[in-house]
C-alpha cells in the first residue's frame, strides 16, 4: 500500500495516514466564536471521509485578534464545552483534531471587533498600534491560555498560526516588524516571540503533547519574509521543540502568490511550495506537512516517496469533498474535483458559510 495511507505519530498522536486537513476559516461558527451545527457537521463529514488529522479553522485567541466574522474562538472558558462537541465528533470516527491558535494583528477589522488593532509596528498595512512590551507579554499568556482550552476541550494538539499575514507572521516580516527592539531588527529578534509563545504554551500542555506551527516560507512581497530568514526560523523552532511544521507562504495582499492560488489545472501547477519544502528538508528534521494547490494522488505520492514531505496538506479540495482521501483509499484514484477557482470564500464572505459554489450549482441543475 502507498506510504500516503501508513500509520505516523507525531509527538505520541498517531495518525491513520498521512494526509492533513488544512485549516481555514468556514464562517459558520457563532457571532462570539461559537460551535455551531453546521460546524460540527463539517468537522464530523472531515472525520468521516477519513482525513488523518484535521486542523480546525484559525480560532482567535484575543477578541481583538478576531480576523473575520463568524470566526471560531478559543478566547474564553465558556467555549470549551461547544469545541469538546467538535473533538468528540472528530474522535467518535476514529480521527484526530488539532486547534490553531491566531490572532490577526494588523488584519484585525477594528469595525467587527470594536477594538483597536494591533501589530510589531504601526508601518506597514491598515493602521494599527505598535504592540508594548506589556501587551506582547498579554499576547503570550493569551497562547498559553487558548492552548490550556485546547487540551480541556478533548483536542490531540494545537497548531500556532504564524503564515499569511497574521500577527506571528507580521512578527517574523521585515515588511511589517520595524521595531528597534529585542522583537524586531535581524531574524533572530523578529523569531524572539514565537520562542516565547512556544515555551509559554509548552509550559502548560506538557511534553507529551503536540505542537505544531503553520509557517510561511517566504511572505512573496517585496520587503517581506524570505526563504532564507524562514530557514532560520525553522531551525530555531526544531531546537526549541516544535513537534511538526506546516510549510504554507504567500500574504492574501500578495495577489497571484497568496496562500489560495487559481489555475492549478495540471500536476504541474500543484504543490507551489514544494522547491521550499526540499530546502526545508535538507536542513529540519521535524514532520513536515506541505500544504499549497496539492490535488492528485500521483503528485502527493511523489513527494513522499521522494521524501520532500512527511505528510500531506490539503484545503479547498475538502470544501468540495470532505470524503476524498476515503474515495482514493477505495481505488477510485481521479484527482480532487476542486477547480481552485476560489468561488468558495464568496458564501463565507456573505455570511452563509464556505461551501463549493460550482457543486452547488450542478445540483441545482440536476435537480431541474
Amino acid at each position: 500500500m502507498s506510504k500516503l495511507f501508513e500509520v505516523s505519530t507525531i509527538n505520541g498522536m498517531q495518525l491513520a495516514n498521512r494526509f492533513v486537513r488544512s485549516a481555514t476559516w468556514e464562517g459558520m461558527a457563532g457571532e462570539d466564536g461559537s460551535i455551531t451545527p453546521a460546524l460540527l457537521s463539517c468537522m464530523r463529514q472531515l472525520a468521516e471521509g477519513q482525513v488523518g488529522l484535521i486542523i480546525s479553522s484559525h480560532a482567535y485567541i484575543k477578541p481583538e485578534g478576531q480576523a473575520g466574522s463568524k470566526q471560531i474562538g478559543i478566547y474564553k472558558d465558556e467555549l470549551i464545552d461547544g469545541l469538546k462537541q467538535v473533538t468528540e465528533a472528530v474522535h467518535n470516527q476514529g480521527g484526530k483534531i488539532v486547534l490553531q491558535m491566531a490572532h490577526s494583528g494588523c488584519s484585525a477589522n477594528p469595525k467587527l471587533t470594536g477594538l483597536e488593532a494591533l501589530g510589531p509596528s504601526d508601518g506597514e498595512g491598515p493602521p494599527c498600534r505598535e504592540m508594548t512590551l506589556e501587551d506582547i507579554q498579554d499576547l503570550i499568556e493569551a497562547f498559553g491560555a487558548a492552548a490550556g482550552r485546547a487540551v480541556r476541550a478533548g483536542f490531540d494538539g494545537v497548531q500556532m498560526h504564524a503564515a499569511h499575514g497574521y500577527l506571528l507572521n507580521q512578527f517574523l516580516s521585515p515588511l511589517y516588524n520595524k521595531r528597534t527592539d529585542a522583537y524586531g531588527g535581524k531574524v533572530d529578534g523578529r523569531y524572539r516571540i514565537l520562542r516565547e509563545v512556544l515555551k509559554k504554551v509548552r509550559s502548560v500542555v506538557g511534553d507529551g503533547y503536540p505542537i505544531l506551527i503553520k509557517l510561511n516560507s517566504q511572505d512573496f512581497l517585496e520587503g517581506g519574509l524570505t526563504l532564507e530568514d524562514s530557514l532560520a526560523v525553522g531551525r530555531w523552532l526544531q531546537e526549541d521543540g516544535i513537534d511538526a511544521i506546516e510549510l504554507s507562504g504567500g500574504m492574501l495582499k500578495a495577489g497571484k502568490l497568496g496562500p489560495s492560488r487559481t489555475g492549478i489545472v495540471s500536476e504541474d501547477k500543484e504543490a507551489y511550495f514544494l522547491e521550499a519544502a526540499k530546502v526545508f528538508k535538507e536542513q529540519i528534521k521535524v514532520p513536515l506537512m506541505l500544504v499549497g494547490g496539492l490535488r492528485s494522488l500521483t503528485v502527493a505520492e511523489q513527494i513522499i516517496d521522494q521524501g520532500f514531505a512527511d505528510y500531506i496538506s490539503m484545503c479547498r479540495p475538502f470544501i468540495r469533498e470532505p470524503g476524498l482521501i476515503k474515495r482514493w483509499k477505495s481505488g477510485d484514484v481521479r484527482k480532487a474535483a476542486c477547480l481552485s477557482d476560489n468561488l468558495c470564500f464568496g458564501p463565507a464572505m456573505a455570511g452563509e458559510g464556505i461551501y463549493c459554489v460550482v457543486e452547488k450549482k450542478e445540483k441545482e441543475k440536476a435537480s431541474k
